[in-house]
């Protein structure tokens, strides 16, 4: 198994859209990535946010699969990269260390 990071930014074509429509495919994807979690797969999702902590229009997504294919076959099923919604990238984290931030941190525990 390995880590992933997915990073995405919104397309001109989600930034157009109102607050109530963003908001629509925002819960979407929130869906999906808790659907995920509860089969078990193990993901990290959040928003990135400028230096006044207002949300950027992007996020990441940490999350562990058995190679680059899975990974990017799994991250397609996203509903914001299904609809164009988001630019993306997906890469392979290589973890430095054996017990990694994710697992340490008192802020992804009180997410899950």
């Amino acid at each position: 198994m390995a880590w992933f990071v997915k990073h995405e930014t919104f397309t001109a074509e989600m930034a157009a859209l109102s607050v109530e429509q963003r908001r629509s495919h925002l819960d979407a994807h929130r869906q999906w990535v808790q659907q995920e979690k509860d089969k078990g797969r193990t993901i990290h999702s959040g928003f990135l946010v400028d230096e006044n902590r207002l949300p950027g229009g992007g996020g990441l997504l940490v999350f562990v699969a058995n190679n680059f294919q899975e990974a990017l076959n799994w991250v397609q099923t996203d509903p914001m990269i299904r609809h164009g919604l988001v630019d993306w990238s997906i890469s392979e984290w290589i973890v430095d260390c054996e017990e990694t931030f994710i697992t340490r941190s008192t802020d992804f525990n009180r997410c899950n």
